[in-house]
């Protein structure tokens, strides 16, 4: 890669995903730079050729001095670029202030804050300079034999849903993915996946269960707007589990919408806990997959933990009044 150049002009760093959404990073560049130019935007680009690499470029850039950053793609990628975010070592997270144009096929961390799909209307989200610092929580996993972490800032999904995501991904790298690839791989999934005999940890709280499938998380939609973890919210200090135990096939189907307005969780299979420390590991030799904001990883055991206020984020000014209503202080001094 070409040396960077440090910034001198309070540029933005703009990292480009030119396969997001079925490569609509790559069709739709030239009208996303022609609005950050109209907003009177000074940036400069930089394109991701392969997996991983928006994390090295956001690190890279960030030491270069580049502290205010843009997605152009969609949760993968803003996933990855969190994750260069806290590799770089020059500036406390909290410092580097991140926003997003939609162009994913899920994009379901905007979805928590109300950021239209609408090019123009996300870049004058951006514009306007409204932030958020939301938690983000370190998952602990094994690639193979070698242990791995990664940071989150929406969702992990284990079991069946990690199932469900490796199909779509696989799809996606194909060049084949989209909305509707993610819910014919719910459909497909269900006669291969069979329940996992699992120990889980939430804080001090022992819950041995045969799972179906598990999401661990900070914000409430994964999936392209499955609301999995209703309760949460993203400045809580609390990492949210929804449990779902062995469950019936045509039950899962029948309940679809439920699992899109979050009401699933009164089914008696399912059970929902909030906690600061989560650990997760099968009680035989069998491997429970992961995925994180979308993204495939590794498998079990697992452990995560909370990283409170964590990542600067734009996002419009009534979700941030919304959510900084509710904040630990306040549900401290309500709870006396």
């Amino acid at each position: 890669m070409k040396a960077i150049k440090p910034n001198t002009n309070d540029d933005w760093l703009v990292v480009v995903n030119p396969n997001a959404g079925r490569r609509k990073g790559e069709k739709d560049w030239g009208r996303i730079a022609e609005l950050l130019e109209e907003a009177n935007i000074s940036f400069v680009s930089v394109f991701t050729q392969r997996k991983y690499q928006a994390i090295q470029l956001t690190k890279k850039h960030v030491e270069k001095d580049y502290k205010k950053i843009i997605v152009v793609g969609g949760d993968g990628t803003l996933n990855e670029v969190i994750n260069g975010v806290y590799h770089q070592k020059k500036y406390p997270a909290t410092e580097i202030s991140v926003g997003i144009i939609p162009v994913g096929t899920g994009n379901d961390w905007c979805r928590m804050y109300g950021i239209s799909l609408d090019y123009q209307e996300a870049i004058k989200i951006i514009a306007a300079g409204t932030t958020f610092i939301q938690d983000a929580a370190l998952v602990h996993f094994y690639d193979g034999d070698m242990p791995n972490s990664r940071y989150l800032i929406n969702m992990a999904g284990i079991g069946y849903d990690a199932l469900v995501a490796q199909k779509t991904n696989t799809q996606k790298e194909r060049g084949k993915g989209g909305p509707l690839s993610y819910f014919y791989n719910i459909f497909y999934s269900l006669f291969k996946w069979n329940p996992v005999n699992t120990h889980i940890k939430v804080d001090d709280e022992k819950i041995p269960a045969n799972i179906f499938s598990i999401n661990v998380g900070i914000n409430r939609f994964n999936g392209n707007g499955l609301k999995q973890l209703p309760f949460a919210r993203p400045n809580d200090g609390l990492i949210d589990v929804t449990i779902i135990r062995k469950v019936g096939k045509m039950l899962v189907i029948r309940s679809l919408k439920k699992l899109y307005d979050g009401t699933f969780v009164t089914l008696p299979q399912v059970s929902t806990h909030k906690g600061q420390k989560i650990t997760i590991e099968s009680k035989n030799s069998r491997k429970l997959n992961l995925e994180a904001d979308g993204e495939s990883l590794g498998h079990s055991p697992f452990s995560f933990e909370i990283i409170p206020k964590a990542v600067q984020m734009y996002v419009p000014q009534e979700a941030k009044q919304q959510f900084e209503q509710f904040t630990p202080e306040k549900q401290s001094k309500a709870a006396r």
